[in-house]
């Protein structure tokens, strides 16, 4: 499926799981995106722990897709972010988790919001799930824009509610549900 991004006329879109021959590029990437990513997240920046992430996003209860879009000049996959899917419950329940970053170079183009509309299609078509919670750093503006763009609804707030770069911090919890 392609889709064109908000800020250009030509851009498709996709997602597709992380695999190990991603390895250096994504590294390459995550080093090159920390001062953005901080405080908000920290990427898998070294070999090691790409391997780390790989083999956790394999296990059931995870799901990880890049964001992708060909490279204008030689048309070459780009990977631009990410999106990750943690602690999926089936049963009753069908929930699970959203946690996503753009790599520096890519940001407020408008490719995000199209992988996480394909995102939306998948979590709610393909793995049958209800509902889907991003718990994101109040003052990730960004962030939140995001989710706000594609239906989020905000539910409440989480003191210190999770550990990021060694320090418990504050999250919105924002939510969607299959319609």
């Amino acid at each position: 499926m392609q889709t064109r991004a908000k800020n250009s006329s030509t851009v498709p879109v996709c997602l597709r799981p992380p695999v190990a021959a991603d390895a250096a590029r994504f590294v390459a990437l995550a080093r090159r995106s920390r001062t953005l990513h901080v405080p908000w997240t920290s990427a898998p920046s070294t070999p090691e722990a790409f391997a780390s992430y790989l083999a956790q996003m394999n296990l059931p209860m995870h799901r990880a897709m890049l964001v992708c879009t060909p490279n204008q000049h030689d048309g070459s996959e780009q990977i631009a972010g990410v999106f990750n899917l943690s602690q999926i419950v089936m049963g009753d329940f069908r929930s699970a988790y959203l946690g996503y970053y753009v790599f520096a170079g890519f940001e407020r183009q408008g490719l995000m919001g199209i992988g996480l509309r394909h995102l939306l299609r998948y979590t709610f078509g393909t793995l049958k799930l209800h509902r889907l919670e991003a718990n994101i750093q109040p003052g990730n503006e960004a962030s939140i824009a995001l989710v706000r763009s594609c239906g989020f609804q905000q539910e409440g707030f989480s003191p210190r509610y999770l550990k990021i770069n060694g320090r418990w911090r504050d999250h919105e919890r924002w939510a969607i549900v299959a319609s």
